[in-house]
């Protein structure tokens, strides 16, 4: 398993994005020679975990648990295949194009060292935007990506420091329970009966996704008068 590429964006303005000034930088490119990366801070306060990378809006991107955002060249080449038309490393915005890591099925919680230094660890799938569909071209794009449930995966950063193409991954941490970015995508998109499962994954499942599953079982035991899980 390998790091293929470490992908960053600078603000364009555009006629399709409502983040703030109009700008986007979902257009990323490989960069050369080592790049520092480190926890950004606070969602709505830090941006991205990557050195040089942009994040232009921060209400919904950046942020400690979504510092790094990571898609298998594999799938990249699955939705090649699907659109019928070549997709760079960094087509995605993602900020890590890797091979022969499957991150579909990567367990949140998961940890990959990349180089001799840098942890990082999965909190949750991608949720596509209007942004990101504008981006491609696609009509429909949103429904479709959703639908597959191959999206890649928002990490924090546990360890920071530099990584570069070509870096060595290893995984160092496998939790013991069921949840998958995949799960854990279909559970906040279109398989809400997965969420009470989700919560298996304790606090390394990203915040958010971790308050809608529990407002969702607390709704449920309101209705049968079961006890809330905690």
């Amino acid at each position: 398993m390998r790091l293929l590429t470490v992908n960053v964006g600078r603000p364009k303005a555009v006629d399709y994005t409502d983040a703030p000034g109009g700008v986007t930088a979902i257009d990323k490119r490989p960069a050369d020679g080592p790049v520092r990366v480190a926890d950004p801070g606070a969602k709505g306060e830090g941006a991205s975990g990557v050195g040089g990378d942009t994040v232009c809006d921060l209400r919904h991107h950046g942020g400690t648990d979504q510092a790094v955002y990571a898609f298998a060249r594999e799938d990249l080449d699955f939705w090649e295949r699907e659109l019928g038309r070549p997709l760079a490393n960094g087509a995605f915005g993602e900020n890590l194009t890797t091979s022969g890591l499957d991150i579909t099925h990567a367990k949140i919680g998961e940890r990959w060292r990349i180089g001799p230094d840098v942890v990082l660890e999965t909190t949750s799938g991608r949720i596509p935007c209007r942004t990101f569909q504008s981006w491609l071209g696609e009509n429909g794009w949103v429904k479709r990506f959703t639908r597959q449930a191959v999206t890649g995966a928002y990490l924090r950063v546990i360890t920071p420091g530099e990584i570069r193409a070509g870096d060595a991954i290893e995984i160092v941490h496998r939790p013991d329970h069921e949840v998958t970015v995949a799960m854990a995508f279909r559970a906040v998109t279109l398989e809400r009966e997965l969420l009470p499962r989700i919560l298996a994954a304790g606090e390394a499942l990203h915040p958010e996704e971790r308050r809608t599953a529990r407002e969702y079982v607390a709704r449920h035991d309101e209705h049968t008068g079961s006890p809330a899980v905690k």
